[in-house]
This record gives structure tokens, sequence and C-alpha cells, in this order.
């Protein structure tokens, strides 16, 4: 079945994915880090600002809401923004806000 299912149709299908406070999608903010498909599952990496937010949760079900209709088993590993990718999320956070 991962034959039928590419990367860049799960990008697509995250880029619709927004996040619940902020007015851009997970993918603007940089928050999906690696898809990768394998026989069985799709395995999808999501970095967080910090791992443990409230929305943590919401963010895991959201992303996992989105790609069940590949039909496949879905992974998701989470892990912590760097400095740097946490400096561009609020930056892009706060100018959501203003905008």
């Amino acid at each position: 079945m991962a034959n039928n299912i590419s990367e860049e149709q799960i990008r697509q299908t995250l880029k619709k994915v927004r996040h619940p406070e902020i007015n851009l999608t997970l993918m603007e903010l940089g928050m999906i880090d690696d898809i990768t498909i394998s026989e069985e599952k799709i395995i999808i990496t999501m970095a967080l600002p910090f791992l443990e937010i409230p929305i943590k949760d919401y963010l895991v079900h959201s992303v996992h809401e989105a790609v069940t209709k590949f039909g496949m088993e879905i992974e998701l590993k989470l892990t912590e923004m760097n400095r740097e990718q946490r400096n561009i999320f609020m930056t892009m956070s706060q100018e959501s806000w203003i905008g």
C-alpha cells in the first residue's frame, strides 16, 4: 500500500492542519520535521517548542486524524525544537497575532 502514497501527498494533507492557538498551520510553523513511509506505516516526527505543552495531545490527535485517510498505521514521534527552531516558531506565532 505504501507504493501508492507519497511523502508529498502526506505533506499536502498536513498543510491543512492548523495550530489551534496560532493562525498558521503546523507545516508553516516548522513543527513537522520528518515524514517516512515504510511498508506498514507512516512515521511522522513532530517538533514541539517544549515537550510538555498543554495542547500536545490535541496536536498529536490533529496530525493523526489528518493522515488516517491513507489507511496505514501511523507512528508519531515527538521531539523538542532546538533553540533556533523555537525562536523561529515564537517569532512566527507573535507575527500571526499581529497580522
